[in-house]
């Protein structure tokens, strides 16, 4: 069964820094686009940070220079580094990937999204 599982959120304080994790399992072939999103509370979600296959990496204007994506291929793996974290980053955090695997009977490309992960950061 393909899914996304997310870890690394909590509690900390202004200034501080996480790292979410979020991993792929399942028969993956490949990592096509990857996103991370956040939603607060009475906000629509938002896109923190994304790239599609072979293109740059975007991020949203709020999170420049202090957030970085990266992605590991060999573990199916992709991170979100946060650093000098501020109260209005508290949010449920969403990693979602379009991920090719293989779905027994060939191929197949969808989006999976992970369970989620809160973030709060204060004092």
């Amino acid at each position: 069964q393909v899914q996304l599982v997310e870890s690394g959120g909590g509690l900390v304080q202004p200034g501080g820094s996480l790292r979410l994790s979020c991993a792929a399992s399942g028969r993956i072939f490949s990592i096509d686009g990857v996103g991370w999103y956040r939603q607060a509370p009475g906000k629509q979600r938002e896109l923190v940070a994304g790239f599609t296959s072979g293109g740059p990496t975007n991020y949203a204007d709020s999170v420049k220079g202090r957030f970085t994506l990266s992605l590991d291929n060999a573990k199916n793996a992709m991170y979100l580094q946060m650093n000098s974290l501020k109260p209005e980053d508290t949010a449920v955090y969403y990693c979602n990937a379009r991920l090719t695997y293989d779905g027994g009977r060939g191929y197949r490309s969808d989006d999976y999204w992970g369970q989620g992960t809160q973030v709060t950061v204060s004092s």
